[in-house]
């Protein structure tokens, strides 16, 4: 039989060239934002990281608080380039790979660092002037330096993005196929750990807000293993009384109602006093649809529509998430 199609391409052969162009493409953009990045590395270890070494601006320990493993990251992307600019995407990047632990230094020292930062510029004059002089050179573009220190933490979830692709779009049969695999596994293990160290920076500072608010008390909140969830405002109905809004913090292991303190307080206006604590071990979660059916339960109603709905139960009291006593 006469070949109708004699220019139609293999599917497979089709598949390939695909997998080839999309290869293609994502090696340039790694590339070309690795070139971007190590400028911007460059620009900060030279005009804000040595300089300040030089003239003492900050003290050996305030400089390492404030910038951490900042120029040996700039030294492993100086070394990462050249393999890049010479198409040797593996061996570059598992050589890269030992380096990765420098960017989980720098995720648990974040906070420190704007900390630092923050406390540097509010008491040092020199400090102050020193880092408006360098933001305002051309080279930065008009960013400030609060803003470049988050920067390799930016890149590291550009690497997992772009060397997982890198990878997924190389042939098995390529001689950099394995190095690649085991590139994008160990970046994207590295990002999973930075990403739960910021999680874990995060709760503690919402923690610690939570404390503040309930200034006053000796509880202490920062307790290990203690996640915070979310706050509200809920309508408690009692037993007896009158229902009242209370404010509820939820965290893993308890759930606390607070009572607002008078605004007219002298020194704690705008702080919230803990009127009960309930373990969540002990509280019990229902749903509620329309009627509950209990000798307890009442009708719920949303302003637009009857929805599900949740309520805690302990000592008598019933809480609905919406924000209705039940």
């Amino acid at each position: 039989m006469e070949n109708l199609c004699p220019r139609a391409r293999c599917p497979v052969q089709e598949q390939r060239a695909r997998w080839e162009r999309k290869r293609a493409c994502t090696a340039r953009e790694l590339l070309e934002t690795e070139r971007r990045y190590q400028e911007q590395l460059g620009l900060v270890a030279t005009y804000f990281v040595r300089i300040l070494r030089a003239k003492g601006t900050l003290r050996p320990p305030e400089l390492q608080a404030l910038f951490g493993p900042w120029e040996l990251i700039y030294g492993a992307s100086q070394e990462l380039l050249p393999y890049l600019e010479g198409g040797h995407w593996g061996q570059g990047l598992e050589a890269f790979c030992p380096h990765l632990e420098l960017y989980t230094q720098l995720a648990a020292n974040a906070e420190t660092s704007w900390t630092t930062l923050q406390g540097q510029l509010k008491k040092s004059k020199r400090f102050r002037r020193f880092v408006r002089l360098q933001e305002g050179r051309l080279e930065f573009g008009g960013l400030q330096l609060q803003d470049l220190l988050p920067l390799p933490l930016q890149r590291l979830q550009q690497y997992e993005n772009l060397v997982v692709a890198l990878a997924e779009n190389t042939s098995p049969n390529s001689p950099d196929h394995q190095q690649l695999t085991r590139a994008a596994r160990l970046i994207s293990e590295t990002t999973q750990t930075v990403h739960a160290i910021r999680q874990k920076q995060k709760n503690g500072q919402h923690l610690q807000r939570v404390q503040a608010l309930l200034g006053g008390r000796h509880t202490k909140w920062l307790t290990s293993g203690r996640w915070f969830l979310r706050q509200g405002w809920l309508l408690v109905v009692p037993p007896r009384g009158e229902p009242r809004h209370r404010m509820f913090f939820l965290f893993s292991d308890v759930l606390l109602m607070a009572k607002p303190r008078s605004p007219f307080h002298l020194l704690q206006s705008g702080t919230f006093a803990c009127r009960a604590l309930y373990p969540m071990a002990q509280c019990q979660l229902h749903r509620v649809f329309g009627h509950s059916g209990g000798h307890c339960g009442g009708l719920l109603s949303q302003p637009e529509e009857l929805e599900e709905s949740y309520k805690f139960q302990n000592s008598g009291y019933f809480l609905d998430r919406s924000g209705l006593g039940v």
